[in-house]
């Protein structure tokens, strides 16, 4: 599927569920972004800037396990999933990890908009020079990334989903077992999700 440009020269393709995984080659992640950290690597810090709150250090989220879910106001999969992640976000599951948003948006107004119309409760900020879509390997829209309490990325999901039906709760609940809960056999998988 080729490329589109958008705003600042920015190039994306937008995951309609016919892409590839992202970074999984042979069972081996690849970086698909300058600075992307990887599944099993862990997050750097960075600074979050607020969009519907005030800003905040991604390092602030260590501790608890967090949902980081990549989007975009233009991106029509991005605005089809975020419903579901509002009500991940207040369903039974939700004291057990955090989710935020990052918007990839050029202009602030444009993100802020879609909150607004959306009624988003869940924490937003923006990117700013590529920074977290870079470090988060956001090649396609919407990517959602998990990450364990101390900042290590389990999984990359690429593409928009149900975040509250069966099979993506059976996901968020194999990635974020309780403290003390018996592992599943094997480690956490080491590639991305579809």
């Amino acid at each position: 599927m080729p490329g589109a440009s958008f705003g600042a020269g920015r190039r994306r393709v937008l995951a309609l569920g016919l892409t590839p995984l992202l970074g999984v080659s042979g069972g081996v992640a690849e970086a698909g972004t300058p600075g992307e950290v990887l599944v099993g690597q862990l997050l750097r810090d960075a600074t979050l800037r607020g969009l519907n709150g005030p800003a905040r250090q991604l390092s602030s989220y260590r501790g608890r396990p967090l949902i980081i879910n990549v989007w975009a106001s233009w991106c029509a999969p991005c605005r089809a999933e975020m419903a579901s992640l509002e009500r991940l976000a207040w369903g039974d599951l939700a004291q057990r990890f955090a989710i935020i948003g990052i918007s990839t948006d050029d202009h602030v107004e444009r993100a802020q908009s879609w909150l607004r119309r959306s009624n988003a409760t869940i924490s937003h900020f923006i990117d700013r020079r590529l920074e977290l879509e870079h470090m988060l390997g956001a090649t396609h829209l919407p990517l959602t990334v998990l990450a364990d309490a101390s900042g290590r990325v389990l999984a990359k999901v690429s593409g928009a989903r149900e975040w509250d039906d069966a099979g993506s709760r059976r996901l968020v609940e194999g990635h974020f077992r309780r403290p003390g809960a018996a592992p599943s056999s094997g480690s956490a998988p080491r590639t991305a999700v579809r």
